[in-house]
């Protein structure tokens, strides 16, 4: 799904990524783990398409990133902490996103609400939900387009010990459905539950450290 050919990043005479190359395999949850500014944040960033890496190559699905798309097809991601309107219910956020692409309606928002512990009718506004409901929300968004891949930067945090448990068994759901997953944790526990292949980075260099295969 994802390869990651000998990509270098460097900003402000900072090199950020050092000739990574990588593949990660379809229908499996690929873990990447590492202190903060050890790289994981920025290497997303270049598989979605938002920075351009210095050098080298990204393909998603077969193309391109940067040259065949400017960002990959059918994705779903949570990359630092979710933005949304704050005057606005969960609901309205949702609804706006997905009025932007017209390729879903309002069932399937709230199917995708539901689906991660989040009351669709709740009309509260975002700016009094609590970090672990933004997270939901930031799922909710990522999902509700069921996308084929998905790319998630720290999605348990702010959850509480049952929003863990609820986030892990739904992540696990997806896989099953033959969705792939890239997520960057700090816990250890949550890599071990559910990754197939474990990445370490550490100051842009990334290691293998555990191969499903």
């Amino acid at each position: 799904m994802i390869q990651v050919k000998n990509v270098s990043l460097t900003l402000q005479k900072t090199e950020i990524l050092k000739a990574i190359n990588i593949r990660f395999a379809a229908g499996q949850i690929h873990g990447l783990i590492g202190r903060n500014g050890s790289g994981k944040t920025m290497l997303m960033k270049c598989i979605c398409g938002f920075i351009r890496p210095t050098s080298g190559m990204i393909y998603v699905a077969g193309k391109q990133v940067g040259k065949d798309c400017d960002f990959p097809d059918r994705l779903g991601l949570i990359i630092e902490t979710p933005g949304f309107i704050p005057y606005y219910s969960g609901y309205k956020n949702l609804k706006l996103l997905a009025d932007l692409n017209k390729r879903i309606d309002r069932d399937a928002v709230k199917r995708a609400m539901r689906q991660v512990g989040l009351d669709p009718e709740l009309k509260r506004h975002v700016k009094k939900y609590s970090l672990g409901m933004r997270q939901r929300l930031g799922l909710a968004q990522a999902i509700m387009e069921n996308p084929n891949l998905l790319i998630l930067d720290e999605p348990m945090n702010g959850l509480d010990k049952d929003g863990v448990a609820d986030m892990r068994k739904y992540l696990l759901d997806l896989k099953a459905q033959g969705k792939t997953i890239l997520i960057a944790s700090h816990s250890a526990e949550d890599i071990s539950c559910l990754c197939d292949t474990v990445c370490e980075m550490d100051k842009g260099v990334l290691t293998q450290i555990r191969d499903s295969q």
